[in-house]
């Protein structure tokens, strides 16, 4: 494959369909940089194999998409789908987010004997004597509670968390669930007559104010948090 482009791919209706794209700018897309999907592309075309060349039909496009219109299809494909990226683009990625990882745990974890952070350098290597992994497109965040976790077979860490009491309305829950199970630990949960949803949460100090920010994102502002105590 040349090296001016890679592949962008997303399965939908049992059907593989592929984009070639510039692959800097598919992963800076990809990692929420603002730029416009046609100056990610290289082709307007969609594959269901594209080292083939086999083109996807306009039927299975619609049916698969609800549209034919190739940029529509693009961002879609972009934003649900996968990227591959190359070697090089990978181990940056990892470098990058392992550096955010253990800049999280020392600032926001500390030895529980001294009530100090650990040093980042302790971190990593206790990090690779577990054989810790990283997700290169994981939150660092979220990947650095799992991590957290892990670690307290080989260092003793304590974390601090503040418990919020988080009001949604229904039609948005399914959207921020797995945000809140993965940044937080649901405590208490229920339905209200008018359809809403509140949740008891316990969420780690260094992480509340990141989970709010994108809880009012995708609820478009319409939530309640409230601090409580104990």
């Amino acid at each position: 494959m040349s090296k001016s482009y890679t592949v962008a791919r997303i399965e939908k209706k049992g059907i593989m369909f592929e984009i070639l794209v510039d692959p800097d700018r598919a992963l800076k897309y990809r990692l929420g940089e603002n730029i416009p999907v046609s100056k990610i592309v290289v082709y307007e075309e969609v594959y269901k194999d594209s080292r083939k060349g086999s083109r996807a039909s306009e039927e299975e496009l619609r049916k698969a998409f609800g549209t034919t219109e190739f940029l529509k299809i693009a961002e879609t494909i972009l934003k649900e789908g996968t990227i591959q990226v190359t070697a090089e683009q990978r181990r940056r990625l990892i470098e990058e987010k392992k550096k955010s990882i253990i800049d999280f745990i020392s600032k926001n974890a500390v030895d529980p004997r001294t009530n100090l952070p650990h040093p980042p350098q302790r971190i990593e290597l206790a990090m690779e004597e577990a054989g810790v992994t990283i997700d290169p497109f994981q939150d660092a965040k979220e990947q650095a509670l799992k991590i957290i976790e892990r670690l307290r077979t080989i260092l003793p860490l304590k974390i601090g968390v503040i418990k919020l009491q988080i009001r949604l309305p229904g039609d948005v829950v399914g959207k921020s669930y797995g945000l809140i199970k993965n940044m937080g630990k649901i405590i208490k949960e229920e339905w209200r007559k008018d359809g809403s949803w509140v949740s008891i949460v316990e969420v780690p100090t260094g992480l509340h104010l990141d989970l709010i920010d994108r809880l009012t994102k995708i609820a478009g502002g319409r939530i309640e948090v409230n601090p409580l105590e104990g």
